[in-house]
């Protein structure tokens, strides 16, 4: 039961300022999801690009946040094209070394 990385990235079809509210918005619903360990939030706003970094106590957690209600709302929200989604297993004893939050 190895932790999870999932990565997240989109293109913001809107100014990064109204994406940072609706992010505001959903932050409390991401932090009640089982198995979320936590969730870094990012933006490249001259790129108008954002994403995230999940760390999930298992990939069964991972998955089920993929294939749940939350994520289908972010995939459909119109303020987000170009959506990808890449898991990664966690690599515990070289993180470990140089200190990765991952415990």
């Amino acid at each position: 039961m190895s932790p999870q990385i999932l990565h997240i990235n989109f293109r913001l079809n809107v100014p990064c300022a109204e994406y940072e509210e609706i992010a505001a918005s959903l932050a409390g619903e991401f932090s009640q999801l089982p198995g979320l360990i936590w969730k870094i939030w990012l933006i490249d706003e001259p790129g108008k690009e954002a994403g995230g970094i999940y760390l999930f106590k298992d990939e069964s957690s991972m998955q089920a946040y993929l294939q749940g209600p939350l994520a289908a709302a972010v995939m459909a929200h119109p303020a987000l094209s170009d959506i990808t989604a890449r898991p990664y297993a966690v690599m515990e004893h070289c993180t470990a070394v140089t200190r990765g939050p991952i415990a």
